[in-house]
Formats: structure tokens, C-alpha cells, sequence
């Protein structure tokens, strides 16, 4: 390989992030320039020292019509070379999730990580700017999954292209080495043209050169003898290029040269039999003249397609075929590859370069295009029809249906606040349409809106406003009143799921869950259709509620996989609130966190406050109190249940107003001994069972058997909630025999589920009460300093003085000793690192605001 000039200290940053991802440290860097500029002899120099290094090396570039192709782009890197980062028959079983880009790039993330394995790898994309959607989604996923991996990603491309959005994406979870390229210096290239001479450069080629403004691709082709410098020309392309390439073919014979030129209107990237029908001539009788281009060095054989060595080389002898005849060959190309069976989708960039104002034949294959690219590239599809939306003129009525396909495209591509724009200047007479706005045409529009509005919460009734029996159920579901049943299937649906909600809000789960299980029933699918999966969460929720919880979990961990990928986030969130119900804290927190993250590649982060709700559960399980404050938020309840394990027992009595929806409500209930809400829900064992305990107060018999039926619940955190009121109770009762081992069950179920607060609470009970154990359950010793070094008498002391209790007040209210809250008050003083009462409240405040039994 010929020495890499005038880039060292670039070269040296590469070498860097090699020698970090080497030391398990992933990064991401990014070599940016425009063309020419040497991105790509970079690149090469870097896959050279890796591959001296032993790295594991996968390697590809991006072409101009990848964008029509899922996974064009990055496809060829996870499939080279002889020991492949993805195998043919998982290659195979990625291709069956194109319409689902979540899941396959979790899949395709989870492979390379698996074929990783420890080894030192570097993956390579030059050309990102051509990348198509699928693997600039698929980038920004793997990265940020792939961070503990000994990987080091790395990208050429030109400026201001989706690497800089890639580079925000990712920035905060690995480190980003961005490389802009400037021109070389005037030594660097006469040392590149000296290492392509194999000699010194001579005097007069000196003074050629300083007319390539520091680009070393132009270096190389003047030297190559394509280039014979012109510095004063000016336009996108120097004029010596121009003319370099049209020395270099002068020496082609006539086919040759009709070859070149009639590939470059094609593209980067081309297949010669299609040439050849272009240019009437069989392709073997081109095979002599493509070898001439080879040897000419204008065009490479990558197998299946062939290529212009560079993108200027492409662009140099395309400036030699006369803008008419560019449009007649593009006209032409576009009918080759329709009636070739290409599709639409591959005809559009040359329907494009021809197409007029109001040409309807142009329309039609635009819409057709995006049509058929909606499953597997809806961003692409996004622009192939507002292209198409251009080129209907304003006053034609085909422009607003035409809009309405805009609409709906731009919403299946999740391009949610692009498409509302949109429909808003449709709608309201701006130059963007100014034919008639017809009552059928804004019912249309908002009915597109309607579901992906409730999806994400932004359902309004005075947005859904019209005589169509759809928007009326719609403005039910918004919160309107319930009109009565509808012979129209679709509206029907979404006034049952309207119904459903009301339910499961009411806590009337069981109706909720037959309701929802009824709308997904619906016969027909159509305009304003909710999507299923969205539907099913609605009814798993409320199966999960009436005794099917391990068929509910069952279920919806087989939609993370088979479902909708666009609904990732809603059905994580579900999953870790029924993973925590069934007390799989581990299997939660890890459901929780996969939401979040999903959240923030689809940018919508609407669900995090239920997501968050499970993390701090979770915390406030294991005990830690600092990180579940971090998560409350504003979550009214979690700050409850923060301020009991504070030590303020008033507090309990709060956990009555839970909200319905707030995960596992029946246990905090039945904390709270709130008969009356707990009686209000839809029977179940989890329900009648919490009831019953609450009904048994301290009754050992009672309770003996409200336990047993909360035992068949499958509510392991419930239940050892039951199990911790009958062992105290058998125990005041002077019941060893039921109340010891009540309690054991309850700390071993706890223990296992890695619940080590309530664990902690209920170990100390058995010690109180004189049990011996040769080993006690794994409970973290308590903290040493800080808040949570405090016991829980101590923190009920600490926050009696901080609402200006004395010593004396606060014995009272404690039922204790001065002394004795005098003693707790100088062990908080000593574990606070504070000396007076006034310190003291400030750090309360801190940490609670306003005295939590205000």
C-alpha cells in the first residue's frame, strides 16, 4: 500500500480509538470531507493497522441507490470474508424482519455482539452519506448496544449527512472521534504525485499541481494523466477533470466511450444488461468495450453490478452527454426498468430527473413507488411521495389526494410533527393547496391522525370534530360521552376499546378485558383502525389483573419478539410491570430499561414516568432509597412509599389514593388496609385474597386462610405481604407454631426475589422474636453514614425534629423516653455529619421539601 500523505495526525487519532477498542472500550469515529478528499485512503490506511494488529476486520461502502433497499448499505460488511460477523442462515431469518426495524436491529446486535465474542473488531462504512434508513437506524441501535464491546465503528462520509445526526444519537453512550478533513498541504502533494511517479516531480508538474487546491483525488488523476490543471476553473467540477476524462476515453474505442456515458446517467452503480438495452447492443458484444473502461480505470466489476471507480469520475463523464439527451436517456431508463421488473421503486431517481409539473404518468409510478417501498424503507417511501405531492399543481383536485397519501406515509414512518405540519397547511388554504377543502377530505385527514394520537396521548375532542361515525368515536375515546353502538365495524371497534378503558380506569377489569378482547374481534379494518397491538396491551393489562398473570407475561414476551417493533416501547413497559407483579424484579428492571432505551430510538419518550414508576419499585425493593428518589419524579405515590421507608408510619395511610393504574396496586392496598378500594375491584384471587386479609385484621384463623388465597394468585410480593400480617399476628397472639414459620416463608420468597427491604424488615422481626438460623438471608448490611445508615426509629426521630418537635414532643408522639429519642437524635446527628437541629432540618428539606407529615 503507497504511503498515506499529509494525514498523520488523523491516522494517530484512528490508531487511538483502535487501541481503546482493544482495551474494551467501543467508540465510534467519524471521517468527514467532500469528495476527493482522501476519506477513503484513511479508511484503507486504518483496516491496514488494524489487520496488522489481529483485529477482526468487516469492511463495505454505501452507494447512491442503496436508499431503496433495506439494509443495503451495511449488509455487505456483516457478510464478508470467509468467517462472516453474521452467518447465511441468520442473515436469512433477518431478512423476515425488514418491516419491523427494532427488532431487527436488536437481532442484528445481539449477533454481532454474540460473534464478537471478546475479539477485537473493527467495522468499517465509507460512503455513509448513501446509507440507506434501515442501517442508519440499525447503526444508531447497535452502537449504543455494542458499547462494552472491544469494537470500534468507523465511518466515512461527506458533511451535514445522517452521520451527524448518528454522532448526537450515540454521543452520550460511547466515545465519538469526529476527523474533518481539510485539503493536504502543497508538500503532501508532491509527495503523494512523487510515491505515484516513483519519482521526484518535476517543475513543470509542480505547477500543475497547485491547481488541485490541496485534493488528492485530483492529484492522482493528473498524474494518472486525466487531469491538466486549470486553477482558475470554477463550477462544481474542475474543467481539467472535464477534460482529462474525455483524454482518457479518447483513446476507448466508440462502443466504449458510448458505454461510459450511458452508465453515467444511470448512476454510480449499474447492471450491464441494462446498458446494453439501453444501447441496443447485446451484452456480449460489450464485453470487450467494458474492459476497456476497466483498463482505463473509470469503472471496477464488483460481480453482480459494476461501478465508476469515483463518484467525480462518474460526474466528469456525464458532463460530456448534452442535457437533452441526459432526459431522453433518463426517460428511457426508467421505462427499461420498469418493463424489466425492477419496479417502481428503482425507476423513481430517474422518473425524477425528467418528470414535470403536473405529468400524471410521473405521478402515478412515484405513488406506485412509494407504495411498494411503505413495508421495508417508509422514510425513503416518505420522500418518493412528497416528490410526487410536488408535482401535482396546486389547484388540481389529484393534489389533495395525493396529500392525503403524504399524510399517512409520513405517519406509518413515525415522522409524526412532519406530518401534522403538513396536514395543517393542507388544510387551512395556504399556497400549498388551493383547491376545495371538502368535509370528507378534513374527516380523512383527521382519522389518519386519530390512532397515532392515541397512541400517544394526544387524543382531543375538539381536534376530532365531524359527522363521520368514526370521529364520533373517536371523541368518546377522547373522553367524550359514549354515543350508542355503530353499524360501522371500524367505529364500532374503537367505541368497545373506548368502553375499555372507562373500565379498567374504574377498575372493572374483568369488563375492560372483554371489551378490548371484542374490539380486536372486529370484522373489517379500515380508515381510523387501532392498531392491535395496542389493543392487546389494553387487554393483557386487565388479563394480568383477573387471575391469567402468567398467561398475560407468557403472551406478551412473545410480542417483544413477533409483534409490532413501532409499539417496542408500550409493550416493554407492560412486560416490566407484570414482571414485577410476578415478582421477576431482575427480568422488570431489565424490561424497564429496554423501554427506555427503545423510547429514545423512536424519540418518543412519553412512557418513560411508567417506566420510571417499575425502576423505583425495583429501588425501593432492594433498599435503595437514593436512586428510587432519583426516578420518583413527581409520582405521588412512589414519594409515599419513599416517605414510609423513611420512617413516617402516617404516611401509610396515603397509599389509599393510589391511582389505578400504578403497577401492583392491590399490594400497596393492602399496606394500607384500604377495604374499601380493594372491595371496588374486579374479583380476583389477588383481589379477594388482599381483601380478606384486611377484613381478618389480626384474627391468626382468618388470616390463615385470606393467605391461602392470595397463595393462588402468583403475586409472590403480595404474598409475603399476607404472610408478614399473619406472622406478626400469630407471633402477638403467642403463636410460634404458625407465626415463625409464616414469617421464614415470607423472608426466604423475598430473599430469593432479591427484595432485600422488606427482607431486611421481616428478618429483624424473627431475631426480635428470638429465632436462631445458622445463616441468615443475604440482606445487605445497613449503610454506615448518609441517610440510609439510619434505622427506621432514627429516621422517624430526624423527621419529627425537622417539624420542631423537642425531645420531649417527639417521645410523646414515639411513645418513648426523652432519653431515649435523645439517644436516637445523637446516633442521626453522628450518621448525617451534622451538630444542631437547624442543620438537621435544612438537610431534611433538602431531601424531602416541605416536612413530610405537613
Amino acid at each position: 500500500m503507497a504511503p498515506l500523505r499529509g494525514r498523520s495526525r488523523e491516522l494517530g487519532q484512528l490508531l487511538d480509538a483502535l487501541r481503546s477498542a482493544g482495551n474494551g472500550r467501543a467508540s465510534l469515529a467519524v471521517v468527514s470531507g467532500e469528495p476527493g478528499i482522501g476519506k477513503s485512503a484513511l479508511l484503507a490506511a486504518a483496516v491496514e493497522q488494524a489487520e496488522r494488529q489481529g483485529f477482526l476486520v468487516a469492511s463495505a461502502a454505501a452507494h447512491q441507490n442503496d436508499n431503496i433497499s433495506p439494509l443495503a448499505s451495511l449488509a455487505p460488511a456483516l457478510r464478508a470474508g470467509a468467517e462472516p460477523l453474521i452467518g447465511t442462515e441468520d442473515f436469512l431469518e433477518l431478512a423476515s424482519l425488514n418491516t419491523q426495524p427494532l427488532w431487527l436491529a436488536e437481532r442484528l446486535a445481539d449477533l454481532i455482539g454474540r460473534r464478537l465474542a471478546g475479539n477485537r473488531t473493527l467495522i468499517v462504512l465509507d460512503d455513509a452519506q448513501w446509507s440507506d434508513p434501515l442501517t442508519a437506524f440499525v447503526l444508531r441501535v447497535a452502537i449504543a448496544r455494542l458499547s462494552a464491546a472491544k469494537l470500534l465503528w468507523l465511518l466515512g462520509s461527506r458533511p451535514g449527512t445522517m452521520t451527524d445526526q448518528l454522532i448526537e444519537a450515540v454521543g452520550d453512550q460511547v466515545p465519538v472521534h469526529h476527523l474533518p478533513l481539510q485539503p493536504l498541504t502543497a508538500d503532501a502533494i508532491q509527495d503523494l504525485a512523487a510515491d505515484r511517479l516513483d519519482h521526484s516531480v518535476d517543475p513543470a508538474l509542480a505547477v500543475q499541481l497547485a491547481g488541485v487546491q490541496g485534493i488528492p483525488f485530483l492529484a492522482e488523476q493528473l498524474v494518472a494523466g486525466l487531469y491538466l490543471g486549470d486553477a482558475t476553473a470554477s463550477g462544481p467540477l474542475p474543467a481539467g477533470l472535464i477534460e482529462g476524462v474525455r483524454r482518457r476515453t479518447s483513446g476507448l474505442s466508440e462502443l466504449s466511450r458510448d458505454l461510459v456515458r450511458t452508465a453515467a446517467v444511470f448512476g454510480s452503480e449499474f447492471r450491464l444488461e441494462d446498458v446494453a438495452v439501453l444501447m441496443a447492443a447485446p451484452v456480449a458484444r460489450l464485453a470487450a468495450p467494458l474492459e476497456e473502461a476497466i483498463q482505463a480505470a473509470l469503472l471496477t466489476d464488483a460481480g453482480s453490478v459494476l461501478r465508476f471507480r469515483h463518484e467525480l469520475l462518474r460526474s466528469a463523464a456525464l458532463a460530456d452527454v448534452p442535457p437533452s439527451a441526459q432526459r431522453a436517456l433518463h426517460g428511457a431508463i426508467a421505462n427499461q426498468l420498469m418493463s424489466a421488473g425492477r419496479g417502481a421503486a428503482a425507476a423513481a431517481p430517474h422518473v425524477l430527473a425528467v418528470a414535470q409539473s403536473g405529468d400524471v404518468a410521473a405521478i402515478s409510478t412515484l405513488r406506485d413507488a412509494a407504495r411498494d417501498l411503505l413495508a421495508t424503507m417508509a422514510t425513503t417511501a416518505a420522500e418518493i411521495i412528497h416528490d410526487a405531492f410536488d408535482l401535482t399543481r396546486v389547484d388540481d383536485p389529484l393534489r389533495a389526494e395525493v396529500g392525503v397519501e403524504v399524510v399517512s406515509i409520513l405517519l406509518t414512518a413515525r415522522q409524526y410533527d412532519r406530518a401534522k405540519a403538513f396536514a395543517d397547511d393542507l388544510l387551512s388554504g395556504t399556497a400549498l393547496y388551493l383547491g376545495p377543502v371538502s368535509p370528507e377530505l378534513r374527516s380523512t385527514i383527521r382519522l389518519l391522525f386519530a390512532p397515532y394520537q392515541w397512541a400517544g396521548r394526544r387524543l382531543d375532542v375538539q381536534e376530532l370534530a365531524g359527522d363521520d361515525p368514526r370521529l364520533a368515536a373517536y371523541r368518546a375515546l377522547a373522553g367524550a360521552d359514549l354515543p350508542g353502538p355503530s353499524d360501522d365495524p371500524v367505529a364500532q371497534a374503537v367505541l368497545q376499546v373506548a368502553a375499555a378503558e372507562r373500565a379498567r380506569a374504574e377498575g372493572r377489569y374483568a369488563d375492560a378485558r372483554d371489551l378490548y378482547a371484542a374490539a380486536r374481534q372486529a370484522p373489517e379494518t379500515g380508515l381510523g383502525s387501532l392498531p392491535d397491538t395496542l389493543i392487546e396491551v389494553g387487554e393483557l393489562y386487565c388479563r394480568a389483573e383477573t387471575d391469567e398473570l402468567p398467561a398475560a407475561l407468557e403472551r406478551v414476551r412473545e410480542l417483544m419478539t413477533a409483534g409490532e417493533s413501532w409499539w417496542a416501547p408500550q409493550l416493554a413497559v407492560l412486560r416490566a410491570r407484570l414482571e414485577y407483579a410476578a415478582g421477576n424484579l431482575q427480568e422488570a428492571e431489565s424490561a424497564a430499561n429496554s423501554g427506555l432505551r427503545w423510547m429514545d430510538q423512536l424519540h418518543d419518550r412519553s412512557l418513560a414516568p411508567a417506566a420510571d414508576q417499575v425502576l423505583a419499585l425495583i429501588a425501593l425493593a432492594r433498599g435503595h432509597l437514593t436512586q428510587a428518589r432519583k426516578l420518583a419524579g413527581g409520582d405521588p405515590t412512589i414519594t409515599t412509599l419513599l416517605a414510609i421507608a423513611d420512617g413516617d408510619t402516617k404516611a401509610v395511610r396515603r397509599l389509599a389514593v393510589t391511582r389505578h393504574d400504578f403497577p401492583d396496586r392491590i399490594t400497596l392496598l393492602l399496606q394500607a388496609d384500604a377495604a374499601a378500594e380493594l372491595a371496588r375491584l374486579s374479583p380476583s384471587a389477588a383481589s379477594r385474597g388482599a381483601l380478606a386479609v384486611v377484613a381478618a385484621g389480626n384474627d391468626v384463623t382468618e388470616l390463615l386462610e385470606a393467605v391461602e388465597v392470595v397463595r393462588t394468585a402468583n403475586r409472590p410480593l403480595l404474598l409475603a405481604l399476607a404472610e408478614e400480617r399473619l406472622g406478626r399476628a400469630a407471633l402477638a397472639a403467642g403463636d410460634r407454631q404458625t407465626g415463625v414459620p409464616a414469617l421464614e416463608r415470607a423472608l426466604d420468597s423475598l430473599t430469593a426475589l432479591g427484595a432485600t427491604a422488606p427482607a431486611g424488615r421481616i428478618q429483624a422481626v424473627l431475631q426480635a422474636a428470638g429465632v436462631r438460623r445458622r445463616r441468615w438471608a443475604a440482606v445487605p448490611p445497613r449503610a454506615q453514614e448518609g441517610w440510609e445508615a439510619l434505622t427506621p426509629m432514627e429516621r422517624r426521630v430526624a423527621l419529627l425534629v425537622s417539624e420542631g418537635h423537642t425531645n420531649r414532643s417527639a417521645a410523646e408522639e414515639l411513645v418513648l423516653s426523652a432519653s431515649t429519642v435523645g439517644t436516637h437524635l445523637r446516633a442521626v446527628f453522628g450518621k448525617l455529619g451534622v451538630n444542631s437541629r437547624v442543620q438537621l432540618t435544612r438537610l431534611v428539606l433538602e431531601r424531602f421539601g416541605p416536612p413530610p407529615n405537613a
